[in-house]
């Protein structure tokens, strides 16, 4: 049930919000049983519309213009869809992120204070083409206590409303208002203009998806939002790397899935080193079929290598493309990634503790690694069960966003008696 009023967005979305409202405060007022048995009935419901959700998507494919990487982002299989129902059982398996006492004092007057994590309330969300969000987002607000309006893209519609009603059979086993878990009744942007003015209405809004949804949301939301920016991530191979190391890491960043955000999109190499290892490498990444394109250093060496142009560096390439720049040590490699980086995920590859320290530490990153795949930037790697999105900005949440980053928290006062004097 999508609580609709009216065909109109405005009026449906205003009727929906009011709706999730109050199935806020009762996810608010809910036990954690409740909601972990409606995550794990979601879960079996998720692997039991199998044959409905993977036709649903094969119709979206059928009727979609996307190709390579974009195509694979909206496509499901057997072991994806496994995998989303995983994720979801996942998330009822974290401790409860409620109730939770993050600090606690006591005053000269005997006042005792604590801060106690509390659910946001209503949260929006806005997605484009990966039907998994719907999932991840409906069981990662339902155990915080959230309730959430999802508007995912025109290309997964179909998909979409599968997953939603294996969500839905989830709340109605356990107890909890269906409202609690919503989905747009229309793909006409109107409803998503209506949602980023809904001030009062929804509290959060995260958009996930391409450049220019993010930078809609940004410039037009009258409410918070938490944003997943563009995901331009570097793996920078310092001359002290463990030469094998270094090439198994950057094949698995590059190559594991070119079109997730974790992918790394730019290589950077020292140029005390890249003479022996940059051959290794790019030979290793074009026998998968990466195409590598070079800085005139990095063509130096191997002069068939594409040439890069600065635009090559600014572009998140989401598919088998990666960008080459050899540097001049750590400091050149931070220059570089202050010039075109994200802000996202940025990795280095050393054997010497210092050079990671230095790297770790000047870098501007909402994630940063040591001798690591930058594909290891993902909430169910960080033990989060799933995640909502990766938020690059700087205020509330950084990273991947889990149960804890899509709580508040409120401040309770207890007394014996004291007024003010």
């Amino acid at each position: 049930m999508n609580h609709i009023a009216s065909p109109d967005p405005a009026v449906a979305l205003r009727d929906q919000a009011r709706a999730a409202r109050i199935a806020a405060r009762a996810l608010a007022g809910s036990s954690d049983a409740q909601r972990l048995e409606a995550l794990l009935a979601a879960a079996r419901a998720l692997r039991g519309a199998e044959t409905a959700i993977l036709s649903a998507n094969a119709a979206d494919l059928a009727g979609s213009k996307a190709k390579g990487s974009f195509l694979d982002r909206l496509r499901l299989d057997r072991a994806r869809l496994s995998a989303m129902a995983d994720g979801v059982a996942a998330v009822a398996s974290l401790p409860d992120p409620l109730g939770r006492v993050l600090a606690e004092w006591d005053r000269p007057n005997g006042l005792r204070l604590r801060r106690v994590s509390v659910p946001i309330g209503v949260i929006g969300m806005i997605y484009e083409s990966r039907p998994n969000v719907g999932a991840d987002a409906g069981a990662l607000c339902l155990r915080s206590g959230n309730a959430v309006l999802l508007r995912g893209g025109s290309e997964s519609a179909r998909t979409a409303v599968e997953i939603h009603a294996a969500m839905v059979a989830g709340l109605a086993e356990a107890g909890l208002p269906d409202a609690a878990i919503q989905i747009a009744p229309t793909t006409d942007r109107a409803y998503v203009a209506a949602m980023l003015g809904a001030s009062g209405a929804i509290d959060l809004i995260i958009p996930r998806g391409g450049k220019s949804l993010v930078e809609r949301v940004q410039a037009e939301a009258r409410i918070p939002v938490l944003a997943h920016g563009d995901a331009l991530n570097h793996s920078y191979v310092h001359q002290d790397a463990d030469p094998a190391m270094a090439r198994r890491l950057l094949v698995n960043a590059k190559m594991r899935r070119t079109g997730v955000c974790s992918a790394t999109e730019t290589l950077l190499i020292d140029a005390a080193c890249a003479d022996a290892l940059l051959p290794g490498i790019v030979a290793e990444l074009r026998a998968l079929g990466c195409r590598c394109l070079g800085d005139a250093r990095a063509r130096a060496i191997l002069p068939d290598l594409d040439p890069a142009s600065t635009e090559d560096f600014h572009t998140e390439w989401l598919d088998s493309v990666l960008s080459i720049a050899v540097v001049d040590g750590i400091d050149a490699a931070l220059a570089h990634i202050a010039a075109h980086g994200s802000t996202h995920t940025e990795a280095i590859i050393t054997e010497n503790a210092d050079a990671a320290a230095r790297f770790l530490n000047g870098v501007d990153a909402a994630v940063v690694m040591w001798n690591a795949s930058t594909q290891f930037c993902d909430g169910g790697e960080f033990g989060f069960g799933a995640e909502i999105g990766i938020a690059t900005g700087r205020l509330h949440a950084r990273g991947p966003v889990g149960l804890e980053q899509l709580t508040s928290y409120r401040y309770e006062v207890i007394g014996t008696g004291q007024v003010r004097p």
